[in-house]
């Protein structure tokens, strides 16, 4: 009989008020059930919402360091439990232990910066205009924070979240993708036993269209953060924008590889079978499309296609498995949709386009990784977001020419460019419109301490991560204090 996990709600584990729950499956087996979880409703939205301003009203006292306290602890706990954690991780989404390491390993970095930062709220000190007058400002909490968390990285961008938002002194409400629900569970535990305050964290199970609408529609939950698609992304907009929320959005990508003539090659190649397979190219930093200069296109990309096709498919607990399964079935299903459009548009095939056969990943959700070479820039191919184990390379004659076609999509993640030459990767710094651009590095890869996000329909100007993210989580106090014993008008002409 599955265990059935329950929400965290007012400093208790309680089931849903409408009995309803869904099921949660490894993905690399259908047959495996982890367990069962709450399908819950606004009414269990509402009650973690209530709780979560009272939450708020204590953790805001809390001193900065005090908070910060709380997360290193948080961070001693992730570190202790790292394989309990990294494999409940690679069991429930099915990307391969060294990556749930990993994983886990971010989430660890991210408590430590922001227990350190706990001490770091800086604001500042500025000579008033008048005399025996102070001027000065502050950072001050906002609220409720309402997270959503996507599958593909099921503690690292919980925690990216969430740590910002606590540290500030925000209580949080939270909910996780229906397709990872458990890593949170585990997660919420741990900053129970870290010595969080109950009401400060709620975590709430459910469905985007029941439970994360709820979230965002909320009038007490002033400040939302939004991981996932650009679409749902743009509806949370809508309504944010409307409700006058604070809002942060990290949203899709199409991210390019450039390969100049210059480059090293056994340096790429490692750099795009890891930024192009990695997570079964279920990232939204992934490298989905490959930009090689003419002169080494066909012998680079016959070296992509020959290691691509020697990636072992499996479940990502296996030592020798590379590459784990999609997500779901649906997931599964638009990959081959684009194979379809791929065809259409006259792309070459030069390896996978297909479900593996035979019996021993007959029961999980794994797609072949897949080379397309002949892919025109401007094509759906080249342009749409696939979210799967699918290469688009693209042929091209100069460097102009690359920064143009690493440009020419709606999304401006990330980028990466091999070459040799160190005027070519400067002007690369420069020119790539994206948030994020790597020299002799993959597509990804980006570091705890450092802002995260990027441009044009990737998100809204907000950044994940860094010193920026605390920022997001708080508000600019500023605090005049007039000691001269007389009215003294600033902003009127003092120079007569």
């Amino acid at each position: 009989m599955a265990k059935s996990f329950k929400n965290f709600i007012a400093g208790e584990w309680v089931e849903p008020r409408n009995g309803a729950y869904f099921e949660n499956r490894n993905p690399a087996d259908e047959s495996d059930l982890i367990g069962r979880f709450p399908d819950s409703g606004r009414a269990d939205l509402e009650a973690a919402v209530r709780s979560a301003r009272r939450g708020f009203e204590l953790w805001r006292r809390t001193p900065a360091p005090a908070r910060g306290d709380v997360l290193r602890r948080v961070g001693d706990l992730l570190v202790q439990q790292k394989e309990k954690l990294a494999d409940a991780m690679t069991r429930e989404m099915g990307k391969v232990l060294a990556e749930t390491r990993g994983d886990v390993q971010e989430g660890i970095d991210t408590a430590f910066y922001a227990a350190t930062e706990g001490r770091r709220l800086f604001g500042h000190v500025v000579p008033s205009e008048l005399a025996n007058k102070w001027a000065m400002t502050y950072r001050r909490p906002i609220g409720v924070t309402g997270l959503i968390t996507p599958f593909n990285f099921p503690l690292a961008i919980p925690t990216w979240k969430m740590f910002p938002a606590l540290l500030c002194g925000n209580s949080v409400v939270i909910k996780p993708s229906e397709d990872v629900p458990h890593t949170v569970h585990l997660l919420v535990e741990i900053l129970l036993e870290a010595g969080l305050p109950p009401e400060v964290v709620q975590l709430v199970h459910g469905r985007g269209e029941s439970v994360g609408s709820a979230l965002v529609e909320h009038p007490d939950v002033p400040v939302i953060s939004f991981t996932g698609s650009t679409a749902t992304g743009a509806i949370i907009g809508e309504t944010c924008g409307r409700m006058h929320k604070r809002l942060s959005l990290e949203m899709g990508g199409k991210n390019a590889m450039i390969v100049m003539d210059d480059a090293d090659l056994d340096l790429a190649l490692d750099g795009i079978l890891w930024g192009a397979f990695g997570t079964t190219g279920q990232r939204c930093t992934a490298t989905s499309r490959l930009i090689v200069h003419r002169k080494v296109h066909d012998r680079f990309v016959a070296r992509v296609a020959d290691a691509a096709a020697a990636l072992r498919l499996g479940d990502g607990r296996q030592d020798k498995t590379d590459v784990g399964p999609l997500i779901h079935e649906e997931a599964r299903r638009k990959v081959e949709h684009y194979i379809g459009v791929a065809e259409e548009q006259g792309a070459e095939l030069v390896t996978g386009g297909k479900r593996p056969g035979g019996k021993r990943l007959g029961s999980g959700y794994f797609f072949q990784p897949t080379v397309y070479t002949g892919v025109k820039a401007g094509s759906r191919l080249e342009q749409e977001e696939i979210f799967g184990p699918v290469l688009s390379v693209v042929r091209v004659g100069s460097y102009e020419e690359a920064a143009r076609v690493n440009n020419g999509v709606k999304y401006g993640l990330s980028s990466s460019i091999y070459t040799s030459n160190v005027n070519t990767a400067f002007r690369a710094l420069q020119d790539l419109d994206n948030g994020i651009t790597y020299v002799n590095a993959p597509t990804i890869g980006a570091e705890a301490h450092l802002p995260f996000g990027g441009v044009k329909a990737t998100g809204n100007g907000h950044r994940e991560g860094g010193w920026e993210v605390f920022e997001f989580y708080s508000e600019t106090k500023v605090c005049y204090v007039d000691f001269s014993g007389a009215l003294q008008r600033a902003q009127i002409d003092n120079y007569d």
